[in-house]
């Protein structure tokens, strides 16, 4: 039987397994018989890990030959017009792609699939706000003084780069020395995971440890805060200072009151936007992952905050799902949890059942979309990254050959 599936036979006896050893409990099974039934599913739940582990190693294959296979499909999807740098004739500019007939395809079915699965399956609010937003929403929102990347230089050339993701880049070779020992990757994997916390100082003092270089191999200069936002003057007085939205939310936020009213004032419910957004990255060098105008898909569902339970919580509680939990964060390991939604919402885990049902969500609309189950996990927000607004924040990451990157954030 081919690994996927016998991957998928696996799931479906520990889903089965597990609903045994619910029953069992519930009916109040002699220890004997409920010890029989949950060692039983370890061992499928053992068996599904190491078919994973085999088939992520089989998939990705080494650094070197993931970035072969990288390189080769990016060259294709130029050639068959999938996707194109912008400007191209003109020698292009980082980080800005149009995108050919069969992109425009992809794109558009995975916009479709995105409000079928979200808006229309959980009768949500759809609305279309302007891109172009005055200082003044921004600046509320805290995006105009902390909306930033601390950012370094080639003192040389003048490079910039994104501070840690060249940090985390670093620390990502040297754990592929195999020579390491565990103390030194338990240290290296917990310096990883503080990169994007650092502030400048801290950067300074991290980038002096690891002796990181610019791509050429320079020195880099002291790190300092770098505003992503594309500001422009809104009016021809230019009085008016505006930005191009660095993400779509605000516009959720600010027509609230009228999408409550346009519920009838019901609570809970969900206003839910997709559309153009913009960033001014430091270095776009992870070709579609990482640009700087892009199609943002946002929801803001709004509960009670005495009262964030979910009526169809019940039907994605056995769903599994791989998280990486703060706690093992700051333990040094990347080593993930494989758990139901039910089990962490009762463990304390993800703080409440409306939050996990839409993580479960979240799940499977990247697998239907083509994510591997393998490939995806959840990564829990430390105590130093969690917005000021948040009780518990998550963010769906997937397994590339540039990096995990960021696909959705659930708080």
């Amino acid at each position: 039987m081919a690994a996927a599936g016998r991957a998928d036979v696996l799931r479906s006896k520990i889903q089965t397994q597990g609903t045994l050893v619910a029953e069992l409990k519930k009916n109040k099974a002699t220890l004997s018989e409920l010890e029989a039934a949950v060692k039983q599913l370890g061992l499928f739940k053992e068996e599904l890990r190491s078919l994973v582990d085999a088939e992520r190693a089989k998939d990705l294959g080494g650094k070197e030959a993931a970035e072969k296979i990288r390189t080769g499909l990016e060259n294709l999807m130029v050639q068959r017009f999938f996707v194109i740098p912008s400007f191209e004739i003109y020698g292009g500019v980082a980080g800005l792609y149009d995108f050919g007939p069969p992109g425009c395809a992809i794109r558009d079915n995975v916009i479709a699939l995105w409000k079928r699965h979200f808006v229309l399956e959980e009768g949500m609010l759809e609305i279309f706000t302007s891109a172009l937003t005055p200082e003044i929403v921004l600046k509320t929102s805290g995006h105009v003084d902390r909306f930033t990347d601390l950012m370094v230089k080639d003192v040389k050339t003048g490079e910039c780069f994104r501070a840690d993701k060249l940090l985390e880049e670093v620390i990502d070779n040297l754990l592929e020395d195999i020579n390491i020992t565990d103390a030194e990757r338990k240290e290296h994997l917990a310096n990883r995971s503080k990169a994007g916390d650092l502030n400048a100082a801290q950067m300074d003092d991290m980038i002096k440890r690891y002796d990181a270089k610019s791509l050429k191999g320079n020195e880099l200069s002291p790190a300092f805060p770098f505003n992503l936002m594309f500001e422009t003057p809104i009016g021809p007085s230019g009085k008016l200072r505006g930005f191009m939205r660095p993400e779509t939310a605000q516009g959720i936020f600010t027509n609230f009151k009228r999408l409550l009213e346009y519920n009838n004032s019901r609570m809970p419910f969900a206003g839910a936007q997709i559309g153009p957004a913009f960033r001014n990255e430091i270095s776009p060098r992870a070709g579609l992952l990482r640009v700087r105008e892009f199609t943002l898909a946002e929801i803001e569902h709004f509960v009670h905050p005495n009262d964030k339970s979910h009526p169809k919580f019940a039907s994605v509680a056995d769903i599994a799902m791989t998280l990486l939990d703060k706690s093992r964060q700051g333990k040094g390991t990347d080593e993930p949890l494989r758990i139901s939604a039910g089990e962490a919402v009762k463990a304390g885990l993800i703080n409440n059942e409306t939050l996990a049902y839409f993580m479960v969500r979240t799940q499977l609309f990247l697998t239907k979309i083509g994510i591997k189950f393998e490939l995806l996990r959840f990564r829990q927000h430390k105590d130093t990254e969690m917005a000021h607004y948040a009780s518990d924040c998550w963010d769906a990451e997937i397994k590339s050959s540039y990096v995990s990157l960021l696909c959705f954030s659930s708080s």
